[in-house]
């Protein structure tokens, strides 16, 4: 029990760390010589892995005329991506880049999110953390672009590892708590700015079942911390030396390339400007013998208006996938237990070569 416990607490603020890849090593790579650019290009590009899903949009062309993008970032909750075992995405955030309104927008997808995923129908409906766990890095990218009707140009799938040494390596960060409590032993105090080094930064992102809010108050504070290490980017040149690029890439897969990296990093600066943030809010229900969040329609419409504004695209309906209550839904008899024992089968397609020795558990 105490194994679990402390996987539990440790799968919390994996999705920080690829802006923190962007903002940290790339935009000072082409400055520090040939020999260190070469070091940089290849650490990235052995994190590079295509989705397999169709793009809906030229990112190529969008990149290179300087549209807005979205990227979706996951982070994993089973270790290493080079593991034998499917695993289910502990968090989901989309983000999206505007350099025209020099905006940065950041949602939160809460994981006990109900849908019916695509593809998989007698498996719906489910938490849309298990989409990864049915066909990873494409069926959760697909799910999150029918349950909002927008589309992701880019995913990220990140492991806990490089965390807390991003947060150190930049000197620390600086967040004004929202609440006051105990957690691994530090107490933070609300309306209290604090300065907190990855291991206190760590703690104060990962409480959840004391937070009034639940989830929704531990995304909150998830994104205070990203947010404040977006801020960290002048930090940068403390920051790049091979081994600690080496060690974050490691952590990383991305079907973003070195060479879209760099562009983001040269054509998109300005995005760090003005960062807005919000969440999709459900209402907890028993779904399929489970507790999950049941959205509403409005709700979903709100952030799909909330992110196609962001990357300038005109107003569109939200998405079709998500769960709705009907006169049947006492019949459903898929189990919890159902949905942790697709966690544990028997991957048959390789899922990259991402290494880590944390091992990190569901969360649950």
């Amino acid at each position: 029990m105490l194994h679990r416990n402390n996987k539990k607490k440790k799968s919390h603020t994996l999705r920080n760390t690829f802006l923190a890849f962007i903002l940290l090593i790339v935009l000072g790579g082409a400055a520090y010589g040939m020999t260190r650019y070469r070091g940089v290009k290849n650490a990235v590009n052995s994190s590079f892995k295509p989705s397999g899903v169709a793009k809906q949009r030229d990112v190529n062309s969008e990149l290179k005329s300087k549209k807005p993008i979205s990227i979706l970032l996951m982070g994993t909750d089973t270790g290493a991506l080079g593991r034998d075992y499917k695993g289910r995405t502990d968090s989901m955030m989309v983000v999206t880049l505007n350099p025209k309104s020099q905006k940065t927008s950041i949602t939160s997808i809460p994981r006990d999110t109900a849908i019916n995923i695509p593809g998989y129908k007698d498996e719906s409906p489910a938490k849309i953390n298990s989409a990864y766990s049915y066909g990873q890095t494409k069926t959760a990218i697909t799910a999150v672009q029918k349950l909002l009707n927008i589309p992701i140009d880019f995913y990220a799938l990140i492991n806990m590892g490089g965390m807390e040494k991003v947060i150190d390596q930049a000197g620390g960060i600086d967040v004004t708590p929202t609440l006051t409590f105990t957690y691994e032993g530090i107490t933070f105090t609300k309306g209290e700015k604090t300065h907190m080094n990855g291991k206190k930064a760590l703690a104060y992102s990962r409480m959840r079942y004391d937070d009034p809010q639940g989830d929704y108050g531990r995304q909150t504070r998830q994104r205070a911390v990203l947010t404040a290490l977006l801020h960290k980017s002048s930090s940068v040149s403390t920051l790049l030396n091979q081994s600690f690029i080496n060690s974050l890439s490691d952590q990383t897969q991305t079907d973003l390339t070195f060479d879209d990296l760099t562009t983001i990093a040269k054509d998109y600066n300005s995005v760090r400007k003005h960062t807005s943030e919000t969440h999709l809010q459900g209402t907890s229900a028993q779904v399929a013998d489970q507790s999950m969040e049941v959205m509403k329609k409005s709700e979903l419409q709100r952030v799909t208006d909330y992110i196609r504004s962001n990357l300038g695209l005109a107003h569109a309906k939200t998405g079709t996938i998500a769960y709705k209550p009907t006169a049947n839904s006492a019949t459903t008899t898929k189990t919890e237990q159902d949905i942790n024992n697709i966690g544990m089968q028997r991957s048959t397609t390789s899922t990259g070569t991402i290494t880590s020795s944390s091992g990190y558990g569901s969360g649950y």
